[in-house]
């Protein structure tokens, strides 16, 4: 296991970072979930993971997933982060705790059709404007929301986005800040069926502007595992 040797200190770095984000947003004690993306790593990094005391993971292709999870013995929850093809949901039924990329009505109701109880789910909204990105439209979002909610087995947990992929760390803030504003607006509108509990936003690259602007669950993986070979 000598190649997550440092993954215990990655792990408190990471932790220091957000406490020091959660500071200077006023948001001192909350908690963040930390959820190691570990697409493309072997079954030992999900159980070193686990070892020093992450209890979720991420995860972007079914496929990898489905030949990933029998292997790993330690217990913790499993997300979808990556995009989600309607031929692979009765698949994914099976693999995850939490699907967060939701990202059409069309979508949400296929896995409804298919699945034998409730699903939790995040919607993926669009911030950044960028055509490689999946997501909601922002001006869309309540509309498709409340759709969705009258769904029988989905659950709406919250909402997710990817930031821009840019160097400049103002239009990431505006996007986070954006997506943080949708958040609290479907909060405040008091929509059944649609528990507004996380705000997943962040990855290694731009996870403290995220907690700043909101974030309570951030996708790490290269700022605990390193670089992918």
């Amino acid at each position: 296991m000598a190649a997550y040797n440092d993954l215990n200190e990655n792990v408190a770095r990471v932790r220091s970072d957000i406490r020091d984000c959660l500071e200077r947003s006023e948001r001192a004690g909350n908690n963040v979930v930390l959820v190691a993306v570990t697409k493309t790593l072997p079954p030992e990094a999900v159980e070193a993971a686990v070892r020093v005391g992450l209890t979720d993971v991420g995860e972007s292709r079914v496929q990898e997933t489905a030949s990933k999870r029998p292997a790993v013995k330690a217990d913790c929850r499993w997300h979808l982060i990556g995009h989600l093809q309607k031929n692979k949901i009765s698949k994914a039924l099976k693999l995850y705790d939490m699907i967060q990329s939701i990202d059409s009505y069309e979508l949400a109701a296929a896995i409804d059709a298919r699945a034998g109880k409730p699903v939790e789910i995040l919607l993926q909204v669009d911030s950044s404007g960028e055509e490689t990105k999946f997501g909601i439209d922002p001006d869309d979002l309540r509309h498709v929301a409340e759709q969705i909610a009258r769904l029988e087995k989905i659950r709406i947990k919250g909402l997710m986005t990817i930031g821009p992929l840019t160097d400049d760390r103002q239009r990431i803030r505006h996007s986070f800040r954006a997506t943080r504003s949708l958040f609290d607006k479907l909060r405040d509108a008091d929509i059944p069926n649609c528990d507004m509990k996380y705000l997943s936003m962040g990855m290694s690259g731009d996870y403290m502007i995220a907690v700043e602007e909101g974030s309570n669950m951030v996708r790490i993986g290269t700022a605990l595992f390193g670089k992918r070979g």
